[in-house]
């Protein structure tokens, strides 16, 4: 793997505050929201929190199938994860990615039904920019 692509990616990942994250629906057409990306610890595994109740959480139950994009749209590049979502509901977990402020979307605080974490795990990558695309298994970035 050419490491100034390895770098760039790494850059482009954990600069982002928000992902865009695609599911698979019951038609088997893709859906795309953005997501707040609350931390920047792993290459490989990303977590985002989001209501029990949603659609998406619907979603990933039945069909884990998922992707993780991260883009700059200044200089026009990309990285698009490809993956499976797990919905998580332990408090370990959810306790790990909790910050102060998130009381107002989950009144009963890490406890609450209605909060649980979705664990994005990669297994490639497509990363986008200068008119070349280069895909690659996530493992080359670890």
């Amino acid at each position: 793997m050419n490491e100034s692509i390895k770098a760039e990616v790494l850059a482009l990942r954990e600069k982002r505050n928000i992902a865009y994250v695609g599911s698979v629906n019951e038609e088997g057409f893709p859906q795309i929201k953005a997501m707040m990306v609350p931390e920047h610890k792993s290459t490989q595994v990303q977590y985002f929190s989001t209501n029990t109740s949603s659609k998406r959480v619907k979603q990933f139950m039945k069909n884990p199938n998922a992707s993780v994009y991260y883009c700059d749209d200044v200089a026009f590049k990309g990285a698009l994860f490809t993956g499976t979502i797990s919905v998580c509901t332990d408090h370990d977990t959810k306790a790990s990615i909790w910050r102060e402020g998130d009381e107002k979307y989950y009144p009963q605080g890490i406890d609450d039904d209605d909060y649980c974490v979705l664990k994005f795990t990669a297994t490639t990558v497509n990363y986008y920019h200068g008119l070349q695309n280069h895909t690659f298994p996530v493992a080359d970035l670890l």
